[in-house]
């Protein structure tokens, strides 16, 4: 039999299996102990009984009239089960005196003072008038093993009542002390993988306090760490941006002030890898925003005005009509940050953009309850391919412009708001296209903001 895993199983087999032993071993004494006082207490009225029958049968014997001496049974007072029955004989072995319901089978012959047993019948013989008057007084055995029986059932059955109720507390005894235990698991089983925030250990016993602290420590060294790598990705992006808008500017100048065609295109080629490398900086600092910064704010907003700023900034770059924007006419509040929620939009518009067909508009919905649908026209995405877009440094093609990071930014966000991120290929009711949508929390616009 293979032990439980848990530790609540583990006791409650171990204090189960200690108190059922216990119990059995106490009730099987008691049992032992209650037969042998029972056996002494009918042995001791066994000779009670022959001592005082004893001096009565020898006063009626001697009472007698002379040369009367013929066996005499003594009647019935009223009916009734005769247990102990007794016989009175001489030294000869002559009957003298018997009880009315005595069998003479049972009785052996005189054997001297003291106990003795038969197949069916515990016996006790006293003598008296110098051994002339000898008396036999006997019980049946069936009679003792059925009051034994009686008794030991009259314990035991207490007992069994006792141990399932032994058991039921053993069980809650067990609960309640490992409810801290309890706690600790599900604290650790509903922590996302990036929650690496202290463990409570209030409650938790002394032998298992050490291993919350390690824990902690563990989790502050992996926080650290984590703190460390976005810090270098975002503190790096962030100080790319001046050289790099430097360096366009010079081969902009460049372009515009030579005269031969191919020093022109080397201008226009090093403008557009350098774009690129911004956009790409900018992206590791969306990115490392996405994983450390703070999503959720104590004021709420209303995420139309952070997707139709998003939206009007890009309507700047790209033909008019090409992004069509669909939102409720009621605030849609959330305390969300304006600025994850511009991020994500503008993510998520901008790979559309990139991916989708040209001739199609990209399509922006967000509804009263806080879903942003961003669909366009195109290819359909094979499924193989469509599962691993979020993906970081995923493209949709080999030949697919971008840094790859656009989607794992979105779904980074997502996860940490605890909506993913779902991607669809066909649209809904399509045969082509793309879609992609995120649930934000949303809030009742006129729910009191809570304070700052």
């Amino acid at each position: 039999m293979m032990r439980p895993r848990s530790l609540q199983g583990r006791l409650l087999l171990s204090l189960g299996a200690v108190l059922l032993v216990i119990w059995v071993g106490a009730a099987w004494a008691t049992a032992v102990l209650v037969r042998h006082g029972i056996e002494d207490v009918f042995d001791s009225s066994l000779q009670e009984t022959a001592q005082r029958l004893l001096p009565l049968a020898v006063l009626d014997i001697i009472g007698r009239e002379d040369g009367d001496v013929a066996s005499q049974r003594l009647g019935a007072i009223r009916s009734h089960d005769e247990l102990i029955t007794y016989v009175v004989r001489d030294d000869k072995g002559k009957i003298l005196l018997q009880s009315h319901a005595a069998d003479l089978s049972v009785f052996t012959p005189y054997q001297g003072q003291g106990f003795g047993r038969t197949a069916t019948h515990r016996l006790y013989s006293e003598e008296a008038v110098q051994g002339t008057v000898r008396i036999t007084v006997a019980e049946p055995l069936a009679h003792r093993a059925m009051v034994v029986r009686d008794v030991q059932i009259g314990l035991g059955l207490p007992i069994l009542l006792v141990i399932p109720a032994a058991f039921a507390a053993v069980v809650l005894a067990v609960r309640r002390s490992t409810r801290p235990l309890r706690a600790f698991r599900e604290q650790l089983e509903t922590r996302s993988e990036k929650d690496l925030g202290p463990v409570a250990s209030d409650d938790l016993p002394s032998e298992l306090e050490p291993l919350a602290v390690t824990l902690n420590a563990l989790f502050e060294r992996l926080r650290a760490a984590f703190e460390a790598e976005r810090s270098l990705s975002a503190n790096t992006a962030h100080e790319l941006r001046t050289p790099l808008a430097g360096a366009i500017a010079q081969a902009q100048r460049i372009r515009t002030e030579t005269t031969e065609p191919q020093t022109a295109q080397r201008g226009a080629d090093i403008e557009a890898t350098l774009k690129r490398l911004t956009a790409r900086a900018e992206r590791l600092m969306q990115l490392a925003r996405a994983e450390g910064s703070r999503l959720r704010l104590e004021r709420k907003s209303d995420l139309r005005a952070a997707l139709g700023v998003v939206i009007d900034d890009l309507r700047r770059s790209v033909p008019q009509g090409r992004v069509v924007l669909r939102m409720p006419e009621t605030p849609v509040m959330s305390d969300i940050d304006p600025d994850a929620v511009g991020i994500l939009c503008r993510n998520l518009v901008e790979n559309a953009l990139r991916y989708g067909s040209d001739s199609a508009p990209v399509e922006v919905t967000l509804s009263p309850d806080g879903l942003v649908i961003v669909s366009n026209d195109g290819p359909v995405v094979p499924p193989e391919t469509l599962a691993k877009l979020a993906d970081r440094f995923e493209r949709g093609g080999i030949s697919a412009r971008g840094s790859g990071i656009g989607l794992s930014i979105v779904s980074t966000i997502a996860g940490r708001l605890g909506s993913p991120l779902v991607l669809k290929s066909p649209r809904p009711g399509k045969q082509s296209g793309f879609e992609a949508s995120v649930r934000l929390a949303t809030a009742s616009a006129w729910e009191p903001d809570r304070a700052s």
